[in-house]
C-alpha cells in the first residue's frame, strides 16, 4: 500500500464522508441500533453522536491506522465506549451471535470481499438482530449508470478501491438479509455529481 492510499485517502474520506449533508442518511442507518454493535468501516468515527441511547458498546472494524487516529477526538467525546476489534470485515474476530446489531456506512463500496463481509455480519449478529446501512452505489438511471461504469476504474485507483457500481440492495439480498426499511435517492447537488450521489439507506434483519 502506497503513501497515497495509506496516508492521503483516509483524510479525503474523512472530509467527504464526514459532510453534514450525509448526516440524515447516517441517522437513518443508526435508527434501531441497540446493545453491543459491530460497526464495519468505522473510519474516522463520523457516526459517533448519532447512535441511539439503546447502544451500550461499539466494536469497530477499521483497516486504516490513519482513520483510527483521526477518530480519536470523536472517540474521546463519545458517551458510548468504542474499541477497535479488527481490520478486515470479511474476517471478524468475534464469536457467532455475539453482537446485538450491526452498522455499516459508506464502506461496502470499498471492502474487497464485500460478500464475505456481509456473510460475517450475518454470522456475528444475534438471531433477530438487525443491520443498519447507508451506502452510495449503482444508480437505476441508465444514463447515470453508464457514467458510473466509465468512472469506476478511476474511482477505484485513486480512492482506495471505492466502487461506483456496486448494487447495495442486491448485495444485501444475495446474502439473505431481509429488508425492513429502504430509502434510495440522490444526494443534493448538481447533475454532474449524480454518479457519486445515489445513496441507499435503511435496515435489514439478519
Amino acid at each position: 500500500m502506497g503513501i497515497w492510499e495509506s496516508r492521503v485517502v483516509p483524510r479525503i474520506v474523512d472530509r467527504t464522508c464526514g459532510m453534514a449533508q450525509l448526516d440524515p442518511m447516517r441517522k437513518e442507518a443508526c435508527e434501531g441500533l441497540r446493545g453491543r454493535v459491530v460497526e464495519i468501516g468505522f473510519g474516522s468515527g463520523s457516526n459517533i453522536g448519532l447512535y441511539p441511547a439503546e447502544v451500550t458498546e461499539i466494536v469497530a472494524v477499521e483497516p486504516s491506522d490513519v482513520a483510527w487516529e483521526l477518530s480519536a477526538p470523536r472517540r474521546s467525546r463519545s458517551s458510548v465506549p468504542v474499541s477497535r476489534v479488527g481490520l478486515d470485515g470479511a474476517q471478524l474476530p468475534l464469536d457467532d451471535a455475539s453482537v446485538d446489531t450491526g452498522l455499516v456506512t459508506f464502506s461496502l463500496c470499498t471492502i474487497p470481499n464485500v460478500a464475505g463481509a456481509l456473510a460475517e455480519l450475518r454470522r456475528v449478529v444475534r438471531p433477530g438482530g438487525t443491520l443498519g446501512f447507508a451506502e452510495h452505489g449503482l444508480s437505476p438511471d441508465p444514463a447515470v449508470a453508464r457514467w458510473q461504469h466509465r468512472l469506476d476504474g478511476f474511482q477505484q485507483r485513486f480512492f482506495g478501491g471505492c466502487h461506483l457500481t456496486r448494487d447495495i440492495p442486491k448485495l444485501l439480498a444475495d446474502q439473505g438479509f431481509q429488508f425492513e426499511r429502504l430509502h434510495q435517492d440522490y444526494l443534493p447537488g448538481p447533475a454532474p455529481s449524480k454518479p457519486w450521489g445515489y445513496v441507499s439507506a435503511g435496515r435489514v434483519s439478519a
